[in-house]
């Protein structure tokens, strides 16, 4: 026997139209998907001119050979980066099944039971029962208003967000690793500039020695050159802890144990070219974190409208067949199985407010998300324009510096002649003033020279690549 109980559509139409009614008399605010930001057309700090390009190849412009094969590594074995990849498999899972409760769904169960009854209260002979049972389901919710293609594109943009999340990781990482590895570079040559300085001051020391037997130097002289070579030996100290700190920075980065074992030479690259005059802003639009704070708007936007649409009625078609028998063989005799089919609507007419509330609470999430995209975009422009001013104000410092360091340079080389030679006028505290002028002078030349590359790095990293090639959205 079949029955069938099928609800006719016309039946629902009374109903769906009150639904509607009482839904509208809802005062809801209405999402957006859009947030109004005043956009420079080109960077303020940069000048004017021809506009440059940008492109993800930004290591290259560095000329380290090898750079390239940190980064990759790193890539490879950073754990961070793996387990970003990780949560990104996450969210395509969730893109699949927000697709999945747009389609029709079925299920089926199998059962069987078995029972024993005495025929007399003396537990003489007994007898058994028992039957089997089939049932399969399906069910799917009519689409009408839009609400599960909502959250699919919500889903779906949730995803690409963490997409761009990734690439925002592999960017930071890269810039992380090639910014770690310039620092231990520094810090080798601070080291080798530490033992220079103080083989410079031994050497002055073994000459008040010398001077002080032969009775032309006093033992104030001698007291201050020792002091000098102990401060010397203490910043050497200084230095290599610094250079053992890099080392395992960089190590760690790379996915290995920080055993400070990495080697790394001792000559800092030259920034190869200038900013392009005349970048144009919207370039950084292709950033990842502008690119992923978008995605979010964007998916919050169909989820308040998604949530808005929940008050509205849902229509669901149902439908199940099932039988039950004691012997298998009948489970799929037609004859057995019992079907309906049902089109159902539902449409909570009093929840205390809850799906109410739910609206307004996305739509208020809507409003955050348009704030946290605008303040990402604006901290975006800050960081690019704070890059670009420090490429010219490093630049102009380290043209001084170096008149600096060539000046003290001289005179420390005319002073340890002139004290050697036993100059008139000329004292130990001469000497020592210009070894220590020299020394930091050259100390503050390996510091400034890594802060233009650093700087350089953030720039790229603010820009979210280089300036060779632009994203086919931007051509």
């Amino acid at each position: 026997m079949i029955r069938h109980a099928l609800i006719q559509t016309s039946h629902l139409l009374p109903a769906i139209a009150l639904a509607v009614m009482s839904a509208a008399c809802v005062p809801i605010d209405k999402p957006t998907s859009q947030a109004q930001i005043e956009v420079p057309t080109a960077w303020k700090a940069s000048g004017e001119g021809t506009s440059g390009k940008i492109s993800r190849g930004w290591i290259k412009d560095l000329n380290d050979s090898r750079l390239p094969k940190l980064v990759n590594e790193a890539m490879a074995n950073n754990p961070s980066i793996l387990a970003t990849a990780d949560r990104l498999k996450a969210a395509r899972a969730g893109v699949i099944r927000a697709r999945a409760n747009r389609l029709p769904s079925a299920s089926a169960s199998a059962g069987g039971s078995r029972s024993r009854a005495n025929s007399d209260a003396a537990g003489g002979s007994a007898s058994y029962s028992g039957g089997k049972n089939i049932n399969i389901g399906a069910s799917w919710e009519l689409d009408l208003w839009g609400r599960l293609r909502h959250l699919h594109t919500a889903a779906r943009a949730d995803y690409d967000a963490t997409v761009a999340d990734l690439r925002g990781a592999k960017l930071s990482l890269a810039a992380n690793t090639a910014s770690t590895w310039y620092n231990l570079i520094s810090s080798e040559n601070q080291v080798k500039l530490a033992r220079e300085t103080l083989d410079s001051y031994q050497k002055v020391e073994k000459i008040i020695i010398r001077n002080y037997k032969a009775g032309t130097a006093r033992s104030l002289e001698l007291q201050l050159s020792r002091n000098n070579v102990f401060s010397a030996e203490r910043i050497l100290r200084v230095r290599l802890r610094n250079r053992d700190d890099a080392r395992r920075n960089l190590e760690t980065l790379l996915g290995r144990y920080p055993s400070a074992a990495i080697a790394a030479p001792t000559e800092l690259p030259t920034i190869p070219q200038g900013v392009p005059s005349g970048l144009p802003s919207e370039l950084i639009a292709r950033r990842p974190d502008i690119v992923a704070a978008r995605l979010d708007l964007y998916s919050s936007f169909h989820r308040a409208k998604a949530a808005k649409k929940d008050l509205l009625p849902s229509l669901r078609l149902t439908g199940s067949s099932g039988t039950s028998s004691s012997n298998y063989s009948n489970l799929l005799d037609p004859g057995f199985l019992v079907t309906s089919i049902s089109t159902s609507i539902s449409q909570s007419l009093f929840e205390a407010g809850a799906n109410r509330e739910d609206a307004r609470a996305a739509v208020a999430r809507n409003n955050a998300a348009i704030h946290d995209y605008a303040g990402t975009v604006l901290s975006a422009y800050r960081e690019v324009e704070s890059a670009l001013a420090s490429e010219t104000w490093l630049k102009q410092q380290e043209f001084f510096l170096r008149k600096e360091l060539e000046q003290a340079a001289l005179a420390e080389r005319q002073a340890e002649r002139d004290y050697a030679e036993g100059v008139d006028g000329v004292d130990i505290l001469d000497l020592l003033e210009t070894q220590r002028r020299a020394s930091n002078a050259r100390s503050s030349l390996i510091d400034l020279q890594n802060q233009r590359i650093q700087n350089r790095i953030n720039l790229y990293l603010a820009l979210g690549g280089d300036f060779a090639t632009r994203t086919p959205s931007q051509k």
